[in-house]
């Protein structure tokens, strides 16, 4: 028997979606009225007051007198309002912090506001039933719906709320929601992710699980216990789970696995949230891409990754973006990020309507389970582990392991020595131990028992330079990239035998 929430899913949807498809008709429109409705609101900040926001009548005003900042460069102006003073970035004083793993100087403050903080809910919820609509699939509402995310537990600091943002956001599920969502409360308090995974198991395996959603190599280790437990695969467990909903990091090296724990296929929504903002959802099961969301008090620039690093790089708004460019993505927005790059690299699959894949960060970086690990950060903690020691280093690059043959996943470490070494196991806990030092996330991901410390693999003398020759990269400009978000390198070497 259809539930009535169910039977009422659908004209809700269709209604959302009617509502949606103003802005999405008119993109241009959409986005030249939220740069105007932002400059308007912030020209009294001291953000506005500095960059003399009364002066911007438009697009070309606003690049001449505001420049590209990442974190670093928008910092003084964040370390303002996390001491408390009002009217910095946006008008008063953000609702909560989402507090983030920063690469060059620890923590990182996010702010969001009154104004910007709805958007990352409506956002979700207008996913599924984008979904809803096109498929007619409302079963799912009836069941129960499982979120995996950070604790719900935060903290005050001069008069703002502070925490990780999945955690914030548990705060927001709506109403109609509540006696769906899973794990309890209590259980989602729990800091430590295998104690947490485990209560999760306990409380879910009775229910009808209907609805999945978290980062891929959380789930994994949700599902990996299902069926420890069990002995069966998950969609034998849970009949009716029909949804798996997703976002973080990339799906593809994981799904085969995923199949295969599940034990038949099932629809999945993609999303694409930050802490900076919630950008884009999948809104087509058959189209590649997600939908660019446009009127959420974000206005979106973007520059050729290419030209990125040029001294003055071109800055183009979404009228003249093209398919298939890879392109950085630059951000201002109504928590008070102006001009602000996130980090992430996006290509378009599609300009009617704007649909786009997130292809990297502007630098090469490993996050295969939300870690966010940078060149900076793998090459810091190499020459931390190695002050002091005989160890010689002539090259290296490191690779997730996301499917080893035993245990949890890890970070692999390629190394080629300069000299004979006996013992690196001493090495690899030595480098663990610094990049848990630097990256917060890492460290969480560690302690949580998401992955396992790094390990070592040495390579064979000159091993790196045949890689780099089989490839017609050898000499020249061509570097070795110090590491990768896939395995298509480390696959390289295995293939090549180049381990010693």
């Amino acid at each position: 028997m259809v539930s009535l929430k169910a039977l009422l899913a659908k004209p809700f949807a269709s209604y959302i979606i009617r509502k949606e498809k103003k802005w999405i008709d008119n993109p241009i429109q959409t986005q030249e009225h939220v740069f105007q409705e932002l400059i308007s609101q912030a020209t009294s900040t001291a953000f506005g007051t500095d960059h003399d926001f009364v002066s911007i009548n438009n697009y070309s005003d606003f690049v001449k007198r505001v420049p590209i900042r990442d974190y670093e460069d928008l910092k003084p102006y964040v370390e303002r309002v996390v001491a408390g003073e009002l009217d910095v970035l946006w008008t008063g004083k953000p609702l909560y912090f989402a507090k983030t793993s920063g690469t060059t100087s620890g923590a990182k403050y996010i702010p969001l506001t009154k104004e910007s903080m709805p958007t990352h809910v409506t956002a979700a919820r207008n996913a599924i039933l984008s979904y809803i609509h096109e498929t007619g699939n409302s079963h799912f509402v009836s069941g129960k719906m499982i979120f995996l995310q950070g604790s719900p537990v935060l903290h005050e600091q001069n008069g703002i709320q502070l925490g990780r943002l999945s955690g914030i956001v548990a705060h927001f599920v709506p109403e109609y929601l509540q006696k769906n969502r899973m794990p309890s409360w209590e259980t989602n308090c729990i800091e430590d992710w295998e104690t947490k995974v485990e209560a999760i198991v306990k409380e879910t395996l009775p229910e009808n699980m209907t609805v999945i959603s978290g980062i891929p190599s959380w789930v994994q280790m949700y599902f990996e216990k299902i069926q420890q437990k069990t002995g069966k695969k998950v969609g034998d467990v849970f009949k009716n789970f029909n949804l798996f909903i997703f976002g973080g990091v990339n799906y593809e090296p994981y799904r085969a696995k995923f199949e295969n724990l599940i034990g038949r296929q099932v629809d999945s929504i993609e999303l694409y949230p930050a802490s900076e903002g919630f950008f884009a959802y999948q809104d087509k099961q058959h189209e590649k891409g997600m939908l660019l969301l446009l009127n959420s008090g974000i206005f979106y620039e973007f520059v050729s990754a290419d030209t990125f690093f040029d001294k003055k790089p071109t800055r183009l708004t979404l009228k003249d973006v093209e398919i298939g460019v890879n392109y950085v993505m630059i951000i201002s927005t109504n928590a008070g990020l102006w001009a602000y790059n996130v980090g992430d690299t996006v290509m378009f699959t599609s300009i009617k309507p704007y649909r786009v894949i997130v292809s990297g960060r502007i630098k090469h970086f490993i996050s295969a389970f939300g870690e966010h690990v940078i060149g900076k950060e793998v090459e810091h903690a190499l020459k931390e582990a190695i002050e002091g020691t005989n160890f010689r280093i002539s090259e290296f690059t490191v690779a997730p392991q996301i499917t080893p043959e035993s245990g949890l996943p890890f970070h692999e470490w390629f190394i080629e020595f300069e000299n004979n070494v006996e013992d690196v196991s001493q090495l690899a806990a030595k480098i663990d131990a610094a990049l848990q030092n630097q990256n917060s996330y890492y460290l969480d991901l560690i302690k949580g028992k998401v992955l396992q410390p790094l390990k070592i693999t040495e390579i064979n003398k000159n091993g790196f330079q045949d890689y780099m020759k089989s490839i017609g990269k050898l000499g020249g400009q061509n570097k070795l990239p110090r590491l990768s978000n896939d395995r298509k390198i480390a696959d390289k070497i295995y293939d090549l035998n180049l381990i010693k």
